[in-house]
């Protein structure tokens, strides 16, 4: 481990598992982080399967939160900050790194990470995948969605998944104190690497389509959007982006 590895947070390798979170949740001892070179049955929001070729990262901090469920949710901005400060360290290049609420990494405008929070017995599983040397094809996301990039392909940086999880933990840990302080410092970090802030885009909830102007993101981290019906607070979607206008020059 790191020097710097948080105290009292366990660590377990492996080669292969069906999926982090589910893993940490059979740990008899936790806080922990797990990380694995291979999962057989990873899942992304809305339990569609995420890829997961060899080199890429995939690991789940399990933790035991006393908080509402409201409160746990806000480990998305949490584990995203955390994210984009271990990739920031390890590449030097913070320019790169814009977040996605709620809870996506985008390099180069595109996605290289998902994040997904799982509840169960008490336990919290953030679950971590990043594209760290191979994307899945851009054929096989939805329509508008963003494209999937590796940070390889997009830096020619390899960063292994045992060197990102040494700066990650760390990282986290400090996330973690600062929200147990208060979420609006939070949020405000958070506004302050949002992409698409100030702009058009479009919010998918499980029964509706909203299309508005990112304002900001509330007190308990509900986007705030602007749309032709007025002001819309939306607790949960997916986000896309619209086309940017250019200006067409002679």
């Amino acid at each position: 481990m790191s020097a710097d590895w948080p105290k009292g947070v366990g660590r377990h390798t492996l080669d292969t598992v069906d999926s982090t979170n589910a893993f940490g949740f059979r740990l008899p001892e936790v806080p922990a982080w797990v990380l694995a070179g291979e999962q057989t049955a990873g899942r992304g929001r809305r339990g569609r399967a995420w890829s997961s070729p060899p080199g890429n990262f995939y690991g789940s901090l399990i933790l035991t939160p006393d908080d509402p469920p409201e409160r746990m949710a806000l480990r998305s901005f949490v584990a995203a900050l955390a994210l984009r400060d271990a990739l920031v360290a390890l590449t030097g290049l913070p320019q790169v790194f814009a977040l996605k609420w709620p809870n996506d990494v985008l390099l180069n405008g595109g996605k290289l990470s998902g994040i997904l929070l799982e509840g169960q017995a008490g336990r919290l599983a953030v679950g971590i995948g990043v594209n760290l040397i191979g994307a899945p094809p851009a054929e096989g996301v939805e329509p508008q969605a963003l494209r999937p990039v590796s940070l390889k392909a997009e830096t020619g940086l390899h960063v292994a998944p045992s060197q990102l999880l040494d700066r990650l933990a760390p990282a986290f840990a400090l996330r973690e104190a600062q929200l147990a302080a208060d979420f609006d410092t939070i949020r405000r970090d958070f506004l302050s690497h949002a992409a698409r802030l100030g702009e058009r885009i479009v919010a998918r909830t499980m029964s509706a389509t909203y299309e508005g102007v990112f304002r900001t993101i509330d007190a308990s981290g509900a986007l705030l959007l602007d749309t032709a019906e007025g002001p819309m607070l939306i607790p949960a979607a997916d986000i896309f982006f619209a086309e940017r206008a250019h200006a067409s020059g002679h």
